[in-house]
């Protein structure tokens, strides 16, 4: 005697706030790759969906590269990043991790912004958040402090103020050290934080 077969339950569908964000994702690496040219039917195969998903959460595709230019430009993944990193680790460490979390987040920027630019679109911003995502000036401010944070745990042993240093800190990793016509390099992360903590000299003076 066979079992009576059973009935398959379908899988529940996702929200639209999921969908979108899964769109999203999958749209990332195409927009670094074929920039504003990408279609929504690419998005709609690389996510596995009709393309007709694509548009019961995007009206169109600009909608849809709108929404991927706030994604790359939402800082919360790095402020968590920053935030997780241990406090008991020598300075010349938490910062060497604080400049790997900023370097993926900019390295990630980029990219996207760099394909939408190399498209013919310049400039492309998204419009003023108005669902509790951070605002680029809120943004900065957070991602300064946050490095104000790994500071203070030395603030007795240091010359000079936890901010006062933090802002060094970001100037001398991710500030502009190209020239014109010169293309920018990478520096030695590691190089450049003992710079900062020890000075340009071999021996103190």
């Amino acid at each position: 005697m066979t079992d009576a077969p059973t009935s398959r339950r379908r899988a529940p569908g996702m929200s639209p706030d999921r969908r979108r964000d899964m769109i999203v994702q999958t749209a990332l690496p195409l927009i670094a790759q074929h920039g504003a040219a990408v279609t929504t039917a690419q998005i709609a195969r690389a996510a596995g969906i009709g393309e007709a998903t694509v548009f019961r959460v995007f009206a169109d595709k600009d909608a849809v590269l709108q929404a991927c230019i706030a994604t790359v430009l939402d800082p919360t993944v790095a402020l968590e990043d920053l935030g997780a990193i241990d406090l008991t680790l020598p300075l010349a460490d938490r910062l060497l991790e604080a400049a790997d979390a900023l370097d993926a987040y900019l390295d990630r920027m980029g990219t996207v912004l760099g394909g939408l630019h190399a498209a013919g679109l310049p400039n492309r911003r998204p419009p003023a958040p108005t669902d509790g995502a951070p605002r680029r000036d809120d943004a900065q401010a957070a991602t300064r402090e946050a490095v104000v944070a790994l500071f203070e745990p030395d603030g007795d042993r240091l010359r000079l103020p936890a901010h006062v240093l933090a802002d060094a800190y970001l100037r001398l990793l991710f500030g502009r050290t190209a020239g014109p016509g010169r293309p920018a390099e990478k520096p030695d992360r590691r190089q450049l934080i003992d710079l900062l903590l020890n000075g340009a000299f071999r021996e103190a003076r």
